[in-house]
């Protein structure tokens, strides 16, 4: 196994998990405009995090490709993953608990929060193994 293709894969694969893990209320809640409060309710809006993910996914497939310096690529998205990780675990536990029971119907989105930080994980350790196989560390 190539760990220098292998890795920012998984990197890849995280932030498109990450975001795919973000639509999922759309699929479960009737209108979006309560959507549009549950993720507006916490702390920081989840919006950031997959922002940050969409460049992240840029920055991961440039340093795989060889079109930017590796090293740094590997560094900016772990530092990237970090903040994702970091700003998806506030958003989760600041968002209040009775907005999320009162959405649906279904139990489903009562986990949804803590599924977007666990689907955030994938983008920092996919970028850790990028950097270790690399050697920076």
């Amino acid at each position: 196994m190539n760990d220098l293709r292998t890795a920012p894969a998984v990197g890849i694969a995280g932030c498109v998990l990450y975001l795919l893990s973000l639509g999922v209320p759309y699929l479960l809640v009737e209108t979006t405009s309560a959507v549009g409060a549950y993720y507006g309710s916490g702390g920081v809006s989840p919006v950031i995090p997959g922002l940050l993910a969409l460049v992240a996914i840029i920055v991961l497939a440039a340093g795989r490709e060889g079109r930017t310096d590796p090293s740094i690529a590997a560094g900016a998205t772990l530092v990237l993953g970090l903040f994702i990780v970091g700003l998806s675990l506030v958003w989760a536990a600041t968002v209040p608990v009775s907005l999320v029971l009162g959405l649906s119907e279904s139990t489903l989105i009562e986990h949804h929060r803590w599924a977007v930080v666990v689907a955030s994980v994938p983008v920092p350790v996919g970028s850790a193994w990028f950097a270790r196989a690399l050697g920076l560390f």
